[in-house]
């Protein structure tokens, strides 16, 4: 070994001596701290107890300062809810209701009285419902003598309304189409009266009879009940009202200006092309020399 080496170990050996003293110092310093800590548990909990002391009595004298200014307040006449405390509720607000998705309930109100629903008998009906026989068919339509109708005479019956979608519309027999005729044709001219107003053109107009629908009716629109019985627009009395629509129409003010006014432009035309005209028109075409 050279003479190195051995300086070497001996520094190291020397190092690891001081290293063990310090740790025994610092062991023995915490142990002493820790031994005075446990001699004097009296000063810790004396001081904890006291500190608990002071904060009952600060509650306490906080609720009772509150109190007596409350009482106070409704001496005087004052409104509580007008106060500067406030006071949180402790009860949070009911929470709404949540829907199971249930088809119906059990209970079912109607008004005056209470019906109770029953799953199981639901089910039941609808299984059973679905194995139910079908309704009997209804009785053969019998004609005036008793017998059951037939296929040409249901077919007549059919072509003399235009069905329930329709409102049962009938067909007009042959024999009124001619005074059916006259009461549309006044509803199509219903243009003249009112140069204002526009109306389309009627599919069938300007064909005569053959021009009309094959179903439809003329009726008369019923008056609506006043609270007091009092004329109004909709509800005139029977002493203004006229015999046909036509003479309602006209006997608006200004259609029947409007309706003069025409009347007489038709009769200048006419006069001029009638009777006794033609020598009139002769005179104009001679010579004035």
């Amino acid at each position: 070994m050279s003479p190195l080496s051995a300086k070497s170990k001996g520094k190291q050996k020397a190092s690891e001596d001081e290293i063990k003293e310090e740790d025994e110092f610092s062991s023995s310093e915490s142990s002493s701290s820790y031994s005075d800590s446990d001699s004097d548990p009296s000063l810790t909990s004396g001081d904890e107890s006291s500190d608990d002391d002071v904060g009952k009595k600060l509650e306490s004298s906080l609720k009772k300062a509150i109190k007596d200014a409350a009482r106070e307040k409704a001496a005087n006449g004052v409104d509580q809810t007008e106060s500067d405390i406030i006071i949180l509720d402790k009860k949070l607000p009911p929470l709404p209701r949540l829907d199971p998705g249930i088809s119906s309930t059990y209970l079912q109100l109607d008004g005056q009285r209470v019906k109770l629903r029953d799953p199981d008998v639901d089910k039941a009906e609808k299984a059973a419902s679905c194995f139910a026989p079908a309704p009997p068919l209804p009785p053969a339509e019998l004609n005036k003598d008793g017998a059951p109708l037939t296929k040409k005479q249901k077919k007549e019956l059919r072509r003399k309304t235009a069905g329930p979608d329709w409102f049962d519309l009938p067909a007009p027999l042959e024999s009124e189409l001619p005074r059916l005729y006259r009461e549309v044709e006044a509803l199509r001219l219903r243009n003249q009266l009112d140069p204002k107003r526009f109306y389309r053109k009627d599919e069938g107009e300007g064909r005569g009879i053959k021009g009309l629908p094959q179903y439809f009716a003329i009726g008369t629109v019923l008056p609506t009940e006043t609270p007091f019985g009092t004329p109004s627009i909709d509800n005139i009395p029977k002493s203004h009202r006229k015999r046909t629509i036509v003479d309602e129409l006209v006997d608006d003010a200004e259609a029947k200006s409007y309706a003069k006014k025409k009347f007489k432009n038709l009769q200048g035309v006419r006069e001029a092309k009638g009777k006794n005209t033609l020598a009139a028109k002769k005179m104009l075409r001679k010579p004035k020399w």
